[in-house]
């Protein structure tokens, strides 16, 4: 194992990618609310920068009020084919403004469309609304289609990671990075 558990997850992850694991980038993202009620869902690792991991999404979104109000998160990457895990715990901040512009331009232009056009988990009346204000969307922005100001990148800032390898009998390797000041302290977990 590496002794920098970045280079470590992205070693991992290009493993998996090489394996053809089906979405290698796909992470579970558990927030929390203010009051401690838990959420899960799968969004994707776009960026590792420094020690960082990058994800977009919109802002208003479920998860968007609960990192307002609790900006603690946990995400996990499994990849069964491998019998691999990381997990990963910390703080989570908002991207500047001109990082969340440069990703969502990189984005196909029919994603781009799809960000004006959902209001991520609120309730709508019917598919055909959701049609409705999609082609709204495309009219308005045939070309270049702008960032919606609900949509945005956040960043976890990992305080710790658990990387979890199968492994016959189920004596499975844990390993555990511990930010320790600005060292990692690498622990042996049991299985």
């Amino acid at each position: 194992m590496d002794t920098d558990p970045v280079r470590q997850l992205k070693s991992w992850i290009e493993q998996a990618t090489k394996a053809q694991c089906h979405e290698p980038d796909a992470m579970s993202l558990a927030t929390a609310t203010s009051q401690g009620s838990p959420s899960v869902r799968i969004v994707y690792l776009r960026g590792l920068e420094g020690d960082e991991l990058q994800f977009f999404t919109n802002t208003l979104s479920r998860k968007g009020r609960e990192l307002s109000a609790n900006p603690q998160a946990s995400g996990l990457l499994f990849w069964p084919t491998l019998e691999r895990q990381v997990r990963i715990e910390g703080q989570v901040h908002p991207l500047s403004p001109s990082q969340s512009d440069a990703y969502f331009a990189a984005r196909p232009q029919e994603s781009q469309w799809g960000a004006w056009a959902s209001q991520q988990s609120e309730v709508i009346p019917d598919r055909a609304t959701l049609e409705k204000t999609f082609d709204q969307i495309q009219a308005q922005y045939p070309q270049e289609v702008p960032r919606p100001p609900h949509w945005g990148g956040y960043c976890l800032e990992p305080e710790a990671f658990e990387f979890w390898q199968g492994r016959p009998g189920r004596l499975h390797d844990r390993l555990r990075y511990r930010r320790q000041q600005n060292a990692w302290i690498i622990e042996r977990l049991s299985p």
